[in-house]
C-alpha cells in the first residue's frame, strides 16, 4: 500500500483542506504516515500570509526532499498559488498545485511517476468563480469539526496577499453545506465551526441567498447539531438579518471573532478596511444586545506603516472600551507584493515590539476580566483532550460555548461530549472547574453522574 505524509502550515482553512486532500488519497488506497517518517509521497500545504510563511514553507519542502529523495514531493496551498516558479526551482519538488484543482493532484503524481518530469498544475486563480468541493467526513482531531463554506476574498486590504493566493469570493452551494453538516453530526460531532477565507461573506456572490439564511437552515435542518460556531465575521457583515438570527438562535454560540486590525480611523483608512471605529463599535453594541454574555475575540495589527504613538493609543483605548475576551496581536509584517510593503514611514522593529508587548498585556487583562464574570457559574463544555499533567492523568481540557478554556477532572469517555462544569477559579489562559453532569443526547436533559 503506497504511503502519504502531510505537513500543513498556516491557517485553519489549510488544516481543513489537508483533511480533504487526505480523504482523496485514502479513497485511492493510500496509507497515512507521520511526516517525519519515510513515505512514498509528501504533501506540503503551504502558507504565504507573511514572508516568514514562505520561508517556513521552503524549509519544510527541503526537509521532505532530504527525508526520502525517491519520494514524490507535492506542494500545494497559498505559497504554491502565488509563487509556483520559486517552488519549482527547489531541487526535488515534483508536483505543484495551488489553491484549486486539488482533485487533479493524484493524477499529476501518477503522471510524474511515469514521466519523471516535474509538473506545474497552478492556474490563474482570479478567473475561478466556482467553489471547489472537497469532502471531509471526519477529522483527525475528533472533537470539533470545521465546515468550509466559502473561498476567496474581495476586500484587497493593503497589507494582505490573500486575494492573490485564494482568488475572489465564491460560496459553496447551500445544499452541499447542509449535507456535509449532517454527515459531520452523524459522525458524532456536536459542534461545527463554519470556516472560510472570508467566512461571513458567504452568499455575496449569490442572488437570493446569504449568510443569515444559511445559519437559519443549519439550525433547522441539521438533525442533532448542538453548537454552531462562526470562525470569523467582519463588522460590515453584521447585518440586521444576521443580528436577528443570532438573537433567535438556540445553537449559535456566544462567541464571535470580529477582526478589528486597528481602532484608529486614519490607520483603518491606510489599511483600506471598509469601516470606521464608530461603525464597528455600533455593530458590537447591537450584537451584544442580541447575545448577552457574548465573548468577542479579535485580530489587531500594531506598527502599521505610519502608525504614530497617538494612533496606537487610539487603538489601545478603543480596545479597552470594547472589552474583548481575547486578542490575537500581530506586529505589522511587510508582505512583498502588497501596497503596505511599499509604504513610506515603516515603523521600526523596536517600536513595534514595544507596542505588541503593551497590547498583549492589555489582552491578558481583558481576558481575565471577562473570565472572572463566570466564576462559580455552571457552563457547558466540550472536552477536547487530556491535559498533559503528570500529577493528575484525568485532567481534561475543553471550551465553553463562550470560548473559555476550562480544565477539570473527568473520564476519557467525556471527550467530545457536552458536559456541564462549574467554574471554581477563573483565569487566563485556563479556568479551573469541577465536573457536574453530562448532557444526555436523546432527551437533551441533564444526567447526573456520581463519581
Amino acid at each position: 500500500m503506497p504511503t502519504v505524509a502531510f505537513h500543513t502550515l498556516g491557517c485553519k482553512v489549510n488544516h481543513y483542506e489537508t483533511e480533504g486532500i487526505w480523504n482523496m488519497f485514502k479513497d485511492n488506497g493510500y496509507e497515512r504516515v507521520d511526516f517525519d517518517r519515510q513515505s512514498d509521497v509528501y504533501v506540503i500545504n503551504t502558507c504565504t500570509v507573511t514572508n516568514t510563511g514562505d520561508k517556513k514553507s521552503r524549509q519544510v519542502i527541503r526537509r521532505a526532499v532530504r527525508k526520502n529523495p525517491e519520494a514524490v514531493v507535492c506542494v500545494t496551498g497559498c505559497y504554491a498559488q502565488t509563487s509556483p516558479g520559486e517552488i519549482m526551482e527547489i531541487p526535488g519538488v515534483d508536483v505543484v498545485v495551488g489553491t484549486q484543482n486539488r482533485k487533479s493532484m493524484i493524477g499529476y503524481i501518477e503522471e510524474h511517476l511515469k514521466t519523471r518530469e516535474p509538473i506545474n498544475g497552478v492556474t490563474n486563480i482570479m478567473k475561478n468563480r466556482v467553489f471547489e468541493e472537497m469532502d471531509v467526513p471526519e477529522f483527525t482531531d475528533r472533537t470539533r469539526a470545521s465546515l468550509k463554506i466559502q473561498e476567496g476574498c474581495n476586500n484587497f486590504c493593503t497589507f494582505c496577499i490573500i486575494p492573490w493566493s485564494r482568488g475572489l469570493l465564491r460560496s459553496r452551494k447551500p445544499e452541499d453545506v447542509i449535507v456535509q453538516a449532517q454527515r459531520l453530526v452523524d459522525a458524532g460531532y456536536k459542534e461545527i465551526v463554519l470556516t472560510g477565507i472570508h467566512t461571513a461573506g458567504y452568499g455575496e456572490d449569490m442572488n437570493d441567498y446569504n449568510f443569515a439564511k444559511l445559519l437559519r437552515e443549519l439550525e433547522t435542518e441539521v438533525d442533532g447539531l448542538k453548537r454552531i460556531r462562526i470562525s470569523s465575521i467582519e463588522a460590515s457583515q453584521i447585518t440586521d438579518e444576521v443580528i436577528d438570527v443570532l438573537d433567535k438562535s438556540e445553537k449559535i454560540v456566544r462567541h464571535l471573532h470580529i477582526p478589528l486590525q486597528s481602532g484608529s480611523n486614519t490607520v483603518l483608512n491606510r489599511m483600506r478596511r471598509k469601516y470606521s471605529s464608530e461603525f464597528y463599535k455600533q455593530k458590537v453594541d447591537r450584537i451584544r444586545k442580541a447575545l448577552p454574555g457574548l465573548a468577542i475575540t479579535s485580530d489587531v495589527i500594531v506598527g502599521f506603516p505610519g502608525e504614530t504613538e497617538e494612533e496606537f493609543m487610539e487603538t489601545y483605548n478603543f480596545i479597552k472600551d470594547v472589552g474583548y475576551s481575547e486578542l490575537h496581536v500581530f506586529p505589522f509584517s511587510r508582505r512583498t507584493g502588497t501596497p503596505a510593503a511599499r509604504m513610506q514611514d515603516q515603523v521600526e522593529d523596536k517600536e513595534k515590539e514595544d507596542r505588541v508587548h503593551r497590547m498583549i498585556e492589555l489582552s491578558n487583562q481583558l481576558a481575565k476580566e471577562y473570565a472572572s464574570e463566570y466564576e462559580n457559574e455552571i457552563l457547558e463544555v466540550i472536552p477536547e483532550e487530556r491535559m498533559p499533567d503528570q500529577t493528575n492523568p484525568n485532567l481534561l481540557v475543553g471550551y465553553t460555548d463562550n470560548y473559555l478554556k476550562v480544565v477539570f477532572t473527568g473520564s476519557q469517555d467525556m471527550i467530545g461530549q457536552i458536559v456541564r462544569v462549574k467554574i471554581n477559579k477563573s483565569g487566563y489562559p485556563y479556568n479551573e472547574g469541577t465536573f457536574v453532569r453530562i448532557m444526555d443526547d436523546a432527551t437533551n436533559k441533564n444526567i447526573k453522574v456520581t463519581s
